[in-house]
């Protein structure tokens, strides 16, 4: 069985609900989820999973959280070489621009991006919520 990481900082509930929807997708197709926030993720747990989700909105000028989120991330971006990913976020603004400088990021970085990533226009719907589902499955 695999063992898929979910995680997400979250400001208003969005993207945190959106990650409970990967975790449901993940569990649903038979593998372990673990779910957790930005703050409680680092380099050294990158090796104890399979793959691992990220969820961040979009924050000012369409960027990641810049005081717990983006830290962890830039800290642990090294060790992502060859790791199976995926992303997912909302946003209340902007057109989706700092998911792409995202993605660009985890490549640059030699991540594999197992799914298409995931965006919600604030609350996330139940299109945003079944592609949640359906990119924990992939993970799995």
């Amino acid at each position: 069985m695999s063992k898929v990481a979910v995680v997400y900082w979250s400001g208003t509930g969005n993207t945190e609900a959106m990650a409970k929807a990967v975790e449901e997708g993940i569990k649903g197709a038979g593998a372990e989820a673990v779910l957790l926030t930005s703050s409680e993720f680092d380099a050294a747990k990158v090796a104890d999973f399979d793959a691992i989700a990220f969820g961040c909105p979009a924050m000012g000028d369409e960027v990641l959280e810049e005081s717990e989120f983006d830290p962890m991330f830039t800290g642990i971006e090294s060790s992502l070489k060859d790791k199976k990913i995926a992303l997912f976020g909302s946003y209340g603004w902007g057109d989706g621009q700092w998911m792409r400088d995202w993605e660009e990021r985890c490549k640059a970085a030699g991540a594999v991006l197992a799914s298409e990533s995931v965006t919600a226009n604030n609350d996330p719907d139940a299109d945003a919520v079944a592609s949640c589902k359906a990119l924990g499955a992939a993970l799995a």
